[in-house]
């Protein structure tokens, strides 16, 4: 299956989890939680006010070399949200790639999307654990604050 394929095939609308799919077409099945949507809602509302000329997306597909995987918050320059704005799934990534914290990840699959958002031109990447706190990456590692948006609190609600 492909991305295009999974976002028009009608049993797949209002499903109660989040969809992914890996380089195979098969799909990765996350349930959410309500404090998963809560973390998101907080991050997403920070990142506009705090960075205004760019644009938020929830939710945002990424086409990567192992599959179509979606990012819970990106951030983009208003010149990157040019191109990926008519796209099913993103050709290039957002500058900044957040994942949210979820009873079902682990530490092997939120490494892997790291390197995969950053192979795809992510500039930064956020993780929020289950407590709201925000870890911040760029290529060479964790940074003391993020270098786009330096006065993101370190903390989430």
């Amino acid at each position: 299956m492909t991305w295009v394929e999974a976002c028009n095939d009608k049993s797949l609308q209002n499903l109660p989890y989040k969809i992914e799919l890996n380089r195979q077409g098969k799909m990765i099945k996350s349930p959410t939680r309500n404090e998963h949507g809560f973390f998101q809602g907080e991050i997403a509302h920070l990142l506009r006010q705090l960075l205004p000329r760019g644009r938020v997306i929830t939710e945002c597909a990424i086409e990567t070399e192992e599959g179509t995987y979606v990012a819970d918050v990106t951030w983009a320059s208003a010149e990157r949200f040019k191109i990926i704005r008519p796209e099913f799934s993103s050709s290039v990534a957002p500058e900044i790639c957040v994942e949210v914290w979820s009873p079902s990840n682990t530490p092997e699959e939120i490494e892997m999307k790291k390197r995969l958002y950053f192979a795809k031109a992510a500039v930064e990447f956020w993780y929020c654990d289950s407590q709201g706190r925000i870890a911040q990456f760029d290529q060479s590692g964790e940074l003391a604050q993020s270098k786009l948006c330096p006065q993101f609190p370190r903390q989430v609600a």
